[in-house]
């Protein structure tokens, strides 16, 4: 009964995002078939604040998908297994969230770092994400300056894209 109740609710938030939407129009047969069909596959959110699917709770009540079948062979997962116990790459237990190599270097072998950035190079891509508004603002959205001020960073977009072309590097375009 509890799960009828939050099927409703959901369905009569969701209502109006639909209806607004004249583009797409479906019957009511096609949206009840997709709300079994997510129903039975496990896609309807699950009740409470998790923000999880009924299948991420209970995957054991719901058919494997085909992408998670044959995925990789018990074989395959026990090389990596392997493979990361010589080189210390598991979590380590507790709470800290570290792994093995990281809490006791000296065990295990080092790891090949990738080549890193210079301190200028890293100051440039900083002062180019200030002027273009590539950062993301402060608040749960994560959307970009340049997104919620298109109009403070226009110019500085269009100035950047002219910057970077050859033909117009003595004067920049607006």
């Amino acid at each position: 009964m509890k799960l009828k109740s939050t099927l409703i609710v959901l369905s009569l938030i969701a209502a109006p995002a639909f209806a607004s939407d004249q583009s797409v129009s479906k019957t009511r047969d096609q949206v009840q078939a997709e709300l079994v069909q997510a129903i039975r596959s496990g896609e309807m959110l699950a009740s409470g604040e998790s923000g999880l699917t009924l299948k991420q709770l209970n995957p054991h009540a719901y058919p494997v998908t085909a992408s998670a079948l044959g995925a990789k062979t018990r074989d395959q997962v026990r090389a990596e297994l392997e493979q990361a116990i010589r080189t210390g790459d598991i979590m380590a237990g507790g709470e800290s969230g570290a792994k093995l190599n990281e809490l006791d270097p000296a065990r295990y072998p080092a790891v090949a770092s990738a080549p890193s950035k210079t301190r200028d190079q890293v100051k440039n891509e900083l002062a180019r994400a200030i002027s273009s508004g590539e950062l993301v603002a402060v608040g749960e959205d994560g959307r970009k300056l340049n997104e919620i001020y298109p109009d403070r960073y226009h110019a500085a977009h269009h100035a950047a894209v002219a910057g970077n072309s050859l033909e117009s590097a003595q004067e920049p375009r607006f």
